[in-house]
């Protein structure tokens, strides 16, 4: 378990960044790939294919498809899977909609009418590709690199992100997972105990499970809950704190409904007062904390009372919380989060998570932070990096010193609009939907509007589609080969065991649809890039990341898609730790060296904190236009207090708007959901309803699009993350 990562080798990897017929009778979509002797011969002989990683969301579980003919008629999770097994969600059932969506993506688009309020017209695949080549080329003779933007999310879009981030050299580029999701969780731990935590904790062997506004059971990443749920069936206590009772609440034994924004001041209170108590591990800190005693004292003035009086809980549970966890440490699971942009003052309450894990000594033990030791050998295959010189944006400014990889959102739209401190004229967009994943849509568009050029790369015609120049359609997860998965068993206490496995087709790409490789090479040559290129398909480029393991795309095909291996002991504490209680090298630069509570603005008057999360069926607003998904949850309905409602004379089930402090009101309606299971100062909903592109025939118009809401801009002053909590909406009867 490698503590050891510097911050440049973080920054550096972190860009690139039950079957029903037996396993022995697969096939791959690919002909002359591998295929088993046994695969029935006919049209319409039933086959199960190996090699499925879902990607409905980025849990990416290992599947098997069910294939009847040339068509997929069911997915279910690989029985061989020592992660997920035969388990998927709701979400991973209904990629089969997803491949067979209507309103799919099908030929290359070029837009002659308006950004924003597009004609589409098809063209060629080569009429496509030369004007995407022609303008970023003119672009970047023009501007430079530093002209170009890029928008990436998902594995397919890493190849194309490396190809214009390190060989053609622009630094715009802007990940919502890490500006939108988890890049401060992953700084702040980096900084506090040398390591980014991923999600880390061995929940199925705690005696104490404490969660930090987590909704498991609405998230659904199947081998995560499934830690989640065993800790629990072996008897680990819950703590739940989050203003709204979540599905986790409902299991908890301590629910603590805390202020929105406060979070950093309960850890505070809670661990000043285990270190009051003489509760925390001293010997664990004496051998790996640094700071510790600066540390103590910069939050000797979080009393009890003054963190209960903050947070708006009662200082009693405070007390039992914090004596929960020191009573069962070091056997507790501190969970780091995920999506964790919330406030702007996000870095010091990651970093406060972090301590906590340290003062209870829950690093390296069973239920504690343990990273399970993963095979090694898998390559990489990235593109080389070019003659180019600059600065990222953030680094130009002197700012955001502790930004995880990438440039910070606002400082690539403020430099697009503004032109300051150099113009960015190009944009490309490969799988991210910045409409529905950055705070305050409308300066989005403004940036779109200025650009010379954008190019957007889809699997469905999502909101940001409506402002591409060039519209190209890409094959799903389900019809190429790409991401290589890799770990160890989800359960660490029993016989260890490691696995290596590579997303295959269980389909072949219909209508014009192509995959990453193809559209970055085709692009690359005509930019002139051509002798770069490090491949030149997708199966050699998963050959040759799994050579290093002596694995090949047929290897795995005949060990049912997932290579299996001996594992290694995961527990003990490693050497190399560092717990930074107190780090002088954020101090340095000018932010707080041990964590801090900075308050947010108060709720307005007459306002509610919009609140947003996952649901339980959608994976944001990217399954929105899914069929089976949305007979599910068509809406989002809107959480309000029940005492609140009634003094606002509304009940369940009547229809709203949200208008908020600033005046935006929601394009569509939503309904009421009345309820004692929130902070009368809040409401919630769930994230990425409410579709503004008619091409999507299921998913336009349905729910309340809280993006749309969220005006009121808040920057993580040690990150550049964004801020999402941080607005305020009333409810207007519809």
């Amino acid at each position: 378990m490698a503590f050891n990562l510097t911050r440049r080798k973080f920054l550096q990897t972190a860009s690139l960044a039950a079957a029903s017929v037996p396993l022995s009778k697969v096939v791959t979509a690919e002909a002359g790939v591998a295929k088993s002797p046994f695969t029935p011969s006919g049209t319409m002989a039933d086959e199960t294919r190996v090699g499925g990683v879902c990607e409905m969301c980025f849990w990416r579980c290992q599947l098997v498809g069910k294939v009847r003919g040339n068509r997929l008629m069911k997915l279910e999770g690989n029985p061989k899977s020592i992660d997920n097994g035969q388990s998927i969600c709701a979400r991973g059932n209904a990629g089969v909609q997803l491949l067979y969506d209507r309103d799919r993506l099908k030929y290359p688009m070029k837009n002659v009418g308006k950004r924003g309020a597009p004609k589409w017209k098809r063209i060629s695949w080569d009429e496509a590709l030369d004007e995407c080549a022609k303008k970023l080329k003119a672009t970047e003779t023009k501007y430079g690199a530093k002209g170009i933007s890029v928008f990436p999310h998902g594995a397919s879009a890493k190849y194309p992100m490396h190809f214009l981030e390190k060989t053609v050299g622009t630094h715009n580029v802007s990940e919502a997972s890490f500006f939108q999701c988890r890049g401060i969780r992953d700084t702040a731990f980096l900084y506090t105990i040398g390591t980014p935590p991923g999600e880390n904790v061995d929940m199925a062997n705690a005696k104490v499970i404490f969660v930090l506004g987590g909704h498991f059971g609405e998230n659904v990443h199947v081998s995560h809950v499934k830690r989640y749920l065993k800790g629990l069936e072996n008897g680990a206590k819950l703590v739940i704190v989050d203003p709204r009772f979540s599905a986790s609440a409902a299991k908890s034994d301590e629910w603590v409904p805390v202020k929105p924004g406060t979070d950093t001041a309960l850890m505070l209170g809670m661990m000043n007062y285990i270190i009051q108590q003489d509760k925390h591990n001293k010997s664990f800190i004496d051998r790996y904390g640094i700071g510790f005693d600066e540390f103590k004292d910069a939050i000797a003035e979080w009393s009890v009372e003054k963190a209960a009086k903050t947070c708006d809980v009662p200082a009693e549970q405070i007390k039992r919380v914090a004596n929960l966890l020191a009573d069962n440490a070091p056997h507790v699971s501190i969970h780091p989060g995920r999506h964790v942009s919330w406030y702007g003052n996000d870095f010091q309450r990651q970093r406060a998570l972090a301590c906590l894990m340290g003062l209870l000594g829950a690093i390296g033990v069973k239920g504690g932070f343990v990273k399970g030791k993963g095979p090694k050998g898998v390559g990489s295959i990235t593109w080389p990096r070019g003659d180019h010189h600059g600065e990222a944006l953030h680094r130009m400014a002197d700012k955001y010193h502790f930004a995880p990889p990438g440039t910070p959102t606002e400082l690539i739209r403020d430099a697009a609009i503004s032109g300051k401190p150099y113009p960015i004229k190009s944009c490309v967009i490969w799988g991210q939907n910045p409409l529905q994943t950055i705070p305050k849509p409308q300066k989005t568009i403004d940036m779109l509007m200025q650009m010379d050029f954008v190019m957007c790369v889809d699997v469905m015609p999502t909101d940001i589609t409506m402002y591409a120049d060039i519209l190209l359609p890409e094959a799903s997860y389900l019809e190429r080969y790409d991401y290589i998965k890799k770990g160890t068993q989800w359960d660490l206490s029993g016989k260890q065991q490691q696995y290596i496995s590579a997303r295959m087709p269980m389909i072949m790409a219909d209508f014009e649809r192509k995959d990453q490789v193809y559209i970055t090479n085709e692009i690359a040559k005509r930019m002139g890039y051509g002798d770069k290129i490090p491949v030149n398909t997708l199966p050699e480029m998963v050959d040759k990341q799994l050579a290093g393991a002596g694995l090949s795309i047929a290897k795995l095909i005949a060990e049912d898609g997932i290579h299996l291996q001996p594992g290694k002991d995961p527990y003990g504490v490693p050497e190399d730790l560092e717990v930074f209680f107190y780090n002088e090298e954020i101090g340095d630069y000018g932010y707080p060296a041990a964590p801090t509570y900075i308050p947010v603005e108060e709720v307005p008057d007459g306002y509610f904190r919009l609140l947003y999360g996952r649901s339980p069926v959608h994976t944001f607003n990217r399954s929105q236009n899914n069929v089976w998904l949305h007979h599910e949850m068509p809406e989002n309905p809107v959480w309000i207090n029940d005492e609140m409602a009634d003094k606002l004379g509304l009940k369940d089930g009547y229809r709203v708007y949200c208008v908020n402090s600033e005046g935006v009101k929601s394009r569509n309606t939503t309904w009421v959901k009345v309820t004692p299971g929130i902070r009368k100062d809040s409401v919630y909903m769930a994230h990425g309803y409410g579709s503004r592109n008619p091409a999507l025939s299921v998913g336009a118009g349905n729910g309340i699009d809280d993006q749309s809401l969220i005006t009121k801009l808040a920057v993580d002053p040690e990150t550049g993350c964004s801020g999402m909590r941080n607005n305020f909406v009333k409810l207007v009867k519809a």
